[in-house]
């Protein structure tokens, strides 16, 4: 059975992705590729094995676009209201918390925050299917 491993998205600016993935998820290079026109740096932390691949394309002018096909990532914390605020703090403008609810039942509690390419991220509080 496949295992899945990565996810890779392209970056413009890897220093600045580096720090706002650290700083925002506590993701840190676990394996770095350098090349004379491109750099691949593959992200991860103590929670999972699978990866975020940021790719870097050196001197590409302009930033990339995401066309209408890409959606989003997705990370499961703790604490959402607790890492709402401390996202906020950091000016990662996260978009406002959200509940999804099926009746009475509670499916999950979100909200969204975008890397400095646009690339969305999900931030879900862990419970039911999100654990």
């Amino acid at each position: 059975m496949a295992k899945i491993i990565h996810t890779m998205v392209r970056v413009h600016d890897l220093e600045h992705s580096l720090a706002f993935y650290n700083d925002t998820l506590g993701l840190t290079p676990a394996h770095r590729l350098d090349f004379p026109e491109f750099s691949l740096v593959y992200l991860r932390n103590a929670e999972n094995d699978f990866e975020i691949e940021l790719t870097w394309n050196k001197g590409r002018e302009p930033a990339y676009t995401h066309g209408d096909g890409y959606g989003h990532i997705a990370v499961a914390v703790d604490d959402v209201d607790e890492e709402h605020a401390r996202l906020a703090s950091l000016g990662v403008n996260p978009t406002p918390l959200k509940e999804f609810r099926r009746g009475e039942e509670m499916l999950a509690r979100f909200f969204f925050i975008q890397d400095p390419d646009g690339y969305k991220i999900e931030v879900l509080e862990r419970a039911g299917h999100y654990v």
